[in-house]
């Protein structure tokens, strides 16, 4: 038994090795392909290309399922010719990733330098010719493969980063970016801009029986998710929590327990940085600041159990009336919704 147990060890072991050597050398010539651009632009003739149009990406319907294509090098050469755009235009795409095989992917936003009267025309143009159409990413990323999310919205959020840092704001004059778009270089004053994210701390506020979820006029109606702010200078995690929570519904924050981080592109590039935060149960009267929240109220554990089974389209009622729905499971509040009741299971 104790040969057969150690050959099976060793076997895990190298798999989990060639497994753990694949990330590093993906990861490895990412880094290069970003700090090397030559090697980058030649990358470029052999790599996929995710389309973009005003920061839309490209979708194709098939049945039911809607595909995020990958266009080749080749293709992508083919539909520039057919739209008279010069090979120059790759030179706009940003390095978004690879396969485990090190084809690189890139994504190329194809309506960033016409007129509005142009622009509208050669999208429908582009959605004729590809059979498919740019969608905003609010709907996309809630209808794509869960792994297709995170690319788009790191892609939208790197693309929309250079369309706003386009001039140095020390000199004034414009910024040029590298190959791979991982930063932008103003030759004036020789600063090296690198693509930021804003950090937001969400946190699900628990009284012990019941969670607190609230809503934001902005949100779709009836939707109800987990109250949420950006990080002021100088604070922690921890800060910002208890700030919000005393902020948004005159609560304060015992404790705060860290769950997990996602990146989110809305409104911009932002770090979402999750936990669970306990208030007192005797202390627990919300003072809801009408600034801020159009609503917020204590869910108990059937209500929300209840909600999770709800969608937009499943919230209205006859009568006109809507029931409260959570955030889809792509969404981090989804993911503190369904830990706090599983606590509450257990």
């Amino acid at each position: 038994m104790a040969v057969i147990y150690q050959a099976v060890h060793r076997r895990a072991s190298s798999l989990l090795c060639r497994l753990h050597s694949t990330y590093v050398r993906k990861m490895r010539y990412l880094n290069e392909l970003r700090e090397n651009d030559s090697l980058c632009r030649q990358a470029q003739t052999s790599g996929t290309f995710y389309l973009f149009h005003n920061l839309s990406p490209f979708l194709q319907k098939v049945g039911r399922k809607y595909l995020v294509p990958q266009l080749s090098a080749t293709e992508m050469k083919r539909i520039l010719e057919k739209f008279k755009e010069t090979e120059q235009c790759i030179e706009k795409s940003v390095l978004i990733g690879c396969s485990d095989e090190h084809i690189p992917y890139f994504a190329l936003d194809l309506g960033w330098d016409d007129s509005s009267s142009i622009r509208a025309l050669e999208k429908s143009a582009i959605e004729s010719e590809l059979e498919g159409s740019f969608t905003d990413l609010r709907k996309a990323l809630f209808v794509v493969d869960e792994k297709d999310s995170p690319l788009l919205a790191s892609a939208q959020a790197l693309l929309r980063w250079h369309d706003s840092h386009q001039y140095c704001s020390k000199s004034g004059q414009p910024t040029h970016k590298n190959v791979a778009g991982s930063k932008r270089v103003c030759h004036a004053s020789g600063i090296i801009y690198y693509p930021q994210m804003s950090s937001v701390v969400i946190t699900l506020v628990s009284d012990g029986s019941r969670c607190l979820l609230v809503r934001q006029p902005s949100f779709p109606p009836g939707m109800f998710s987990a109250l949420s702010g950006f990080c002021d200078v100088g604070e922690t995690v921890e800060d910002t929590a208890r700030r919000e929570v005393a902020e948004e519904v005159g609560l304060e924050a015992q404790s705060f327990q860290y769950s997990a981080s996602q990146h989110w592109p809305f409104p911009s590039s932002c770090l979402m940085v999750a936990g669970h935060v306990l208030v007192r149960a005797e202390h627990a009267q919300i003072s809801m600041n009408s600034l801020e929240l159009e609503a917020a109220r204590w869910f108990d554990l059937e209500e929300v159990v209840e909600a999770l089974k709800r969608g937009p389209k499943t919230s209205k009622q006859e009568d006109g009336s809507i029931l409260p729905w959570f955030p889809p499971k792509q969404a981090i509040a989804h993911r503190l919704i369904q830990e706090w009741v599983k606590q509450q299971t257990s």
